[in-house]
C-alpha cells in the first residue's frame, strides 16, 4: 500500500512540470485510427531498461483509450528522445565600483537540471504520412530509482495522450 501512494505521489509531483506542444494535419479523420505498431528502426535515445518501462506504459494508455496493438496498423508510432542539462539559472553578483561608476560580474552558482524532451510521431499506416506529433518537455529528471522513472514516464505518456486524438 505504501508502495502505492508512492506511486501516486510521484505522478501527481512530476505531472506538474511536464508540458506538451501539439500539432496534427487538419481535415484527419481520427475516428478511422483504431490499431498501432512502432517502427522497427527506432532510435528512441533511451536505455534498454528505460525503454521497456517506457513502452510498458504506453502500451497500457493506448489500450485503455481503445487502441490494439495490431502488425496490420493504422497508424505507427516513432519515439525520440534527448536528454540534456538545462542552463543555471542561479549567479552570484560581484561589484566593485568608484563614485561615478563600476563593474560586476555574475558568476554560475551550482549545475542546471537534467531534462528531457520526448518526440511522438503517429505516422498514417497507409500513406506513411506524420498525422499527428507531440513534444513533451520535463524540465527536472526523477530519480535513478526504476518507481520514480516509471512513474514520470506515466506522467508524459498521460499528458501527451491527453491531447490524442485531437478534440474538435
Amino acid at each position: 500500500m505504501k508502495r502505492f501512494f508512492t506511486l501516486i505521489f510521484c505522478i501527481v509531483l512530476f505531472s506538474c512540470g511536464v508540458t506538451v506542444n501539439y500539432d496534427y494535419e487538419k481535415g484527419t479523420d481520427f475516428s478511422q485510427y483504431k490499431t498501432y505498431h512502432y517502427f522497427d528502426d527506432m532510435k528512441t535515445g533511451l536505455s534498454e531498461l528505460d525503454s521497456k518501462r517506457f513502452f510498458g506504459v504506453l502500451d497500457n494508455a493506448l489500450s485503455a483509450k481503445g487502441f490494439t496493438l495490431s502488425e496490420t496498423p493504422d497508424f505507427i508510432i516513432d519515439i525520440k528522445s534527448e536528454t540534456y542539462q538545462s542552463a543555471q539559472s542561479s549567479t552570484v553578483g560581484f561589484g566593485v565600483g568608484t563614485g561615478g561608476g563600476g563593474v560586476s560580474v555574475g558568476m554560475p552558482v551550482g549545475e542546471g537540471n537534467m531534462s528531457r524532451q520526448i518526440i511522438f510521431d503517429f505516422v498514417d499506416g497507409k500513406t506513411q504520412q506524420l498525422i499527428w506529433q507531440a513534444i513533451s518537455s520535463e524540465p527536472n529528471l526523477p530519480e535513478n530509482t526504476p518507481d520514480a522513472r516509471e512513474a514520470q514516464f506515466r506522467a508524459v505518456v498521460m499528458k501527451v495522450l491527453d491531447g490524442f486524438p485531437p478534440k474538435k
